[in-house]
């Protein structure tokens, strides 16, 4: 990409999208195009297809998506498949289309089957049943990695996907109902702090492992692929750590100040027992992660409680 380079980031708003474009200003692309969903429906064809054809630009990133926990998978799983299939459908077409120099797509670790074989290599895709809870929602992403690789098979469009792991950081949702576990925490335990409450209750067992990434190292991630990665399999974008959820709520506890107990609620579903993403190709490649995990959750509370949050 050159400095005056035409680049479309589409869910700019969004946590991934608002990150992509503080990277990208901090290093000097200022020619960047941006619309709320309310002045552009990526669900609507013709208006996807008319901002293209107007706009013209060089470079996209695919980054707008519906998204939410494990409740709101689960409980909204038409609109998860539907939102998401719609918004890829209608900018990788628009895309090729209009001759977009290169795109990259945004993607989920809940592509990868409910019990992988950890930690899970890109070429572990639909290798096993996925996860129940978020099915549709990982078949739209699987769909958008497989409409990368078929534009660029059948009329050469230089169309790459980045799966990274479970992220966090600005910008992100604190619903209890529709939000990831990171975020959920932090508000749970915020709450609890502020009101004086005892005690806690969480999700599940708390033993399941997850793997997280702040979400600046994820777009320092996905301009650096735009730069440097043009080839047909995708790229999974993680830290390689990874700690239980019990161990993440004692952390985040220990972070907002929360002094009582925390008690799992074993009658919910945990999701999958483990999720930890190979990372080795990115790494080989030259791309590591600088963010810390504590560092980051402590950084992510301190904006939480600057911009005060509605809850």
């Amino acid at each position: 990409m050159n400095k005056d380079s035409r680049i479309y980031i589409a869910g700019h708003r969004g946590m991934v999208g608002s990150a992509i474009v503080r990277g990208l200003r901090q290093k000097g692309f200022t020619n960047l195009l941006l619309r709320t969903s309310a002045e552009l429906d990526l669900r609507n064809q013709q208006q996807t297809e008319n901002f293209f054809r107007e706009e013209k630009p060089d470079y996209v990133f695919l980054a707008a998506a519906h998204v939410g926990g494990i409740h709101a998978n689960n409980t909204y799983r038409a609109d998860f498949i539907y939102d998401n299939l719609a918004i890829e459908i209608n900018v990788i077409h628009a895309a090729y289309r209009n001759q977009v120099k290169k795109l990259l797509f945004l993607g989920s670790s809940c592509i990868y089957p409910g019990k992988a074989a950890q930690p899970m290599k890109e070429e572990y895709l639909l290798s096993g049943f996925l996860e129940q809870t978020n099915e549709p929602y990982a078949i739209a992403k699987i769909a958008g990695i497989k409409l990368c690789e078929s534009y660029r098979l059948q009329y050469g469009c230089n169309f790459i996907s980045a799966m990274p792991t479970n992220l966090y950081g600005p910008n992100d949702n604190y619903d209890l109902e529709n939000s990831h576990v990171l975020p959920a925490l932090i508000r749970k335990f915020h709450e609890a702090k502020t009101s004086g409450s005892p005690e806690v209750i969480l999700w599940g067992s708390g033993t399941p492992l997850r793997e997280f990434l702040h979400v600046d190292d994820v777009a320092s991630a996905c301009l650096f692929l735009m730069d440097q990665y043009d080839d047909l399999s995708f790229v999974n974008v993680g830290s390689g750590q990874e700690l239980s959820i019990h161990e993440l709520a004692l952390m985040i506890a220990e972070i907002t100040g929360f002094k009582g107990s925390i008690r799992f609620d074993r009658s919910k579903p945990d999701g999958s027992p483990r999720k930890l993403m190979d990372s080795g190709k990115i790494h080989g490649l030259g791309w590591h992660h600088t963010i810390p995990l504590r560092e980051g959750v402590e950084s992510t509370y301190k904006v939480f409680l600057e911009q005060g949050i509605a809850i």
